[in-house]
């Protein structure tokens, strides 16, 4: 990690302001590694007075904070960030890939050193091992004894950087991290050894010193690198925040504006090949537009005149020129990244039991190597450097790695995994909490089905018909308008004198005969039949002469869900503010056996809390304004990508694309995820439950110790990477 940078910032220059009109800024946070660093960089942040928010992400480094008042207080920030022990820079995501490189650089050299120099340090310590002092003489024993001192020194002083750079950072503070019992033990074991030979001593520990330093920095080699895996989505969206658009001026001039200074009303060029810059509308052009990142859809999607683009996707096929609808930090992308760092932070029953034995960490480890110490130098006859060496051998053997590691590892890997599927998880102990539900409530239109019309029934309409109400519906942004005009393809008829008449239709004339496009009753048609579709007629000259039928589809594999949603044990549940009659037909259609119709916003609130209440653990999937209240109150929630802003913000889980499918393959990874954090638990429970009275009651050396410990983390983060392997 890079030397702490006491440059000075004026930070205030980074400050933007929230949709409350609050100061905020976003910051690089360095040299976290665990849920304590998290926690006493969130604890000195809520101490100052006017901070309202303030959340670190453990993948990405990445800061936020919010507050009330002056934008100086920006400086103050950072400064109570730096004096915890932690650098803190201007927040780049190109910087962090550099960095990021430059870290797994010097890992692997640091680890190149210590490897070489335990090999060759062995190699010696078997000669000793391998003779008795009779045989080899104390000259012999004592040179062996300088040549591996000659070789730890070097090593350590070189290998033990990433800790030693860390403890100091923190020290110099006054405070504390994990790394300083591991400095100290490390530091510990060369000064006796190095005692221990200058007096002739029959034992030394410069082996175990380097040994330590070498399985130490296997571990957070392995732990930087499932880090850096795990962080790639997350990393990838905001680094199409950074760069460059190019604005047009009012004089016509183009200039290269960063992407963060993007307002609302900007005229912007985007070149074929180039990312969508901010959320935007389509002023000139035609162009396909790749929108896997928005929809998870991977065929390009059309788009010309008036059509919305969105902030991240790309330009495939030719320029376009756009009006900016949203203000970069306000656009889809950046909401995206936004539920992404919300993604690890909440706080579930795992995370808050780690980040208190996180809390209690140095005060609890510090007092037994002290108590060890003095245990048996005063009660059990062993001289200084003996017990020096053993109350070292705590220090390094209680490092709480594998619990610190525990469920930032399995949550950082199981947000990566539903990122890569196109699902966002909001909310820390949603997928605790989802793991555990009994019934699925399901809303039916958006939820179920796709929540556009599309048409039914084609084969019996003319292609004359379909052709004359295509062209004269394109006039119309009325949804059956847009759903009727989607399915023509071919050219359009010129009409004229078109006129539009609110909640009946359209009406124009084509070569002297009035044609109309609209209600059943206004086109002629006065049969008072009731249809569970939606439809539109086509009048030429006061006869009615087609019937176009649409229905809101349902999704694809809607039936497939539901089905595996039962085979895991999990009633579903239909909710439906439509006519009971049509939420029956489409429960039957795909196996709900439970279904509600005809039901408000409060009916379904309702139903959830007596569901609740009865002692079921309940999830809700909706995506409308009137599912925003269940939604807010279940215990966790799940929308699709359509749903109003309301709907997502109070969701847990947001899945993207026409497949809700997600919903099971959440519901799996939920699961699985829960499993994984409770055997990484017992895994480091375990671990210590044994190894710590061993260490208090001498039974262990430094070097049985160094092994131990980086095992048990080694052993929580392979376990964690299981995830990875889980079928789809």
């Amino acid at each position: 990690m890079p030397v702490a940078d006491d440059a000075p910032h004026d930070f205030s220059a980074y400050v933007e302001y929230n949709e409350h009109g609050k100061p905020a800024m976003v910051l690089m946070v360095d040299g976290v590694h665990c849920a304590a660093c998290i926690q006493k960089v969130e604890s000195a942040l809520h101490k100052i007075p006017h901070v309202t928010y303030g959340r670190l992400n453990f993948s990405t480094k990445r800061l936020r904070v919010e507050w009330d008042g002056s934008v100086q207080l920006a400086n103050d920030l950072a400064q109570a960030i730096r004096h915890q022990g932690y650098n803190v820079y201007p927040y780049d995501p190109k910087a962090i890939q550099s960095e990021s490189d430059e870290e797994e650089r010097q890992l692997q050299l640091c680890l190149g050193v210590a490897a070489f120099a335990a090999g060759n340090i062995m190699m010696i310590s078997v000669a000793l091992w391998s003779s008795s002092i009779e045989i080899m003489g104390i000259g012999t024993r004592d040179l062996m004894h300088w040549l591996s001192g000659l070789i730890a020194l070097p090593c350590v002083f070189y290998a033990g950087q990433p800790f030693f750079r860390s403890a100091w950072s923190v020290l110099r503070f006054g405070k504390t991290n994990m790394d300083v019992p591991i400095s100290l033990g490390v530091i510990g074991a060369v000064l006796v050894s190095l005692w221990q030979v200058s007096h002739h001593g029959e034992d030394a520990y410069f082996d175990s010193a380097v040994m330590l330093l070498f399985f130490l920095l296997i571990g957070r080699y392995l732990d930087f690198r499932a880090r850096r895996k795990a962080r790639g989505a997350a990393s990838d969206l905001l680094a199409m925040m950074t760069g460059t658009a190019i604005v047009i001026q009012e004089d016509g001039r183009q200039k290269s504006v960063p992407i963060r200074d993007l307002k609302e009303g900007m005229a912007v060029l985007v070149p074929m090949g180039q990312r969508i810059p901010a959320d935007s509308q389509v002023v000139t052009g035609v162009s396909d537009i790749d929108t896997s990142l928005v929809t998870g859809e991977t065929m390009p999607r059309v788009v010309g005149v008036g059509d919305a683009v969105y902030a991240g996707t790309t330009n495939l096929s030719a320029p376009l020129n756009l009006i900016v609808k949203s203000a970069a930090n306000d656009s889809l992308l950046s909401d995206i990244v936004r539920l992404m760092e919300k993604a690890e932070q909440g706080q579930a029953k795992y995370v808050r039991l780690a980040d208190r034995a996180a809390r209690l960490y140095t005060p609890v480890v510090h007092t037994l190597a002290a108590a060890t110490f003095f245990g048996w130098w005063i009660f059990g006859g062993v001289d200084v450097p003996h017990a020096v060496l053993l109350a070292v051998t705590v220090l390094i053997i209680t490092c709480p790695c594998a619990l610190g590691l525990a469920v930032p590892v399995v949550q950082v890997l199981a947000t990566g995994r539903l990122m890569k599927r196109h699902i966002l998880v909001k909310s820390g102990d949603a997928l605790e909490q989802l793991s555990s539900i009994d019934t699925i409530l399901l809303d039916k239109t958006g939820t179920l089905t796709l929540g556009q019309p599309s048409m039914i029934r084609q084969e019996a309409l003319s292609v004359e018909h379909l052709q004359m109400a295509a062209s004269l519906a394109a006039v119309s942004h009325h949804p059956l308008s847009r759903a009727l005009l989607r399915e023509w393809s071919g050219e359009t008829l010129l009409f004229d004198d078109v006129r539009e008449y609110a909640g009946q239709g359209l009406e124009g004339y084509y070569h002297h005969k009035r044609v109309r496009l609209g209600s059943r009753v206004w086109c002629g048609d006065q049969k008072a039949e009731v249809h569970n579709t939606q439809e539109i007629w086509l009048e030429i000259d006061a006869l009615p002469v087609a019937c176009f039928e649409f229905e809101d589809l349902l999704r694809s594999d809607a039936k497939e869900t539901i089905a595996a949603l039962k085979q895991s044990g999990i009633r579903p549940v239909l909710l439906s503010g439509d006519r009971q009659a049509v939420a029956q037909k489409v429960a039957q259609e795909i196996g709900i056996d439970d279904v509600s119709g005809d039901l408000s916003p409060v009916d379904k609130y309702n139903y959830m809390d007596v569901l609740r209440r009865d002692g079921h653990k309940v999830a809700m999937v909706g995506d409308g304004l009137n599912d925003a209240p269940t939604i807010a109150g279940a215990d966790v929630s799940i929308s699709p990508a359509t749903a109003i802003d309301m709907t997502q913000n109070a969701a847990d889980i947001v899945f993207m694309g026409e497949q809700l499918g997600s919903i099971v393959e959440v519901y799996r990874t939920a699961v699985f995820s829960g499993q994984l954090v409770r055997q990484n638990f017992m895994l480091a429970i375990i671990y210590n439950v044994i190894a710590v009275p061993l260490a208090v009651f001498g039974m262990v050396t430094p070097l049985i110790a160094a092994i131990a410990m980086s095992g048990s983390s080694l052993v929580v983060i392979a376990n964690s990477f299981r995830l990875t392997r889980m079928k789809k």
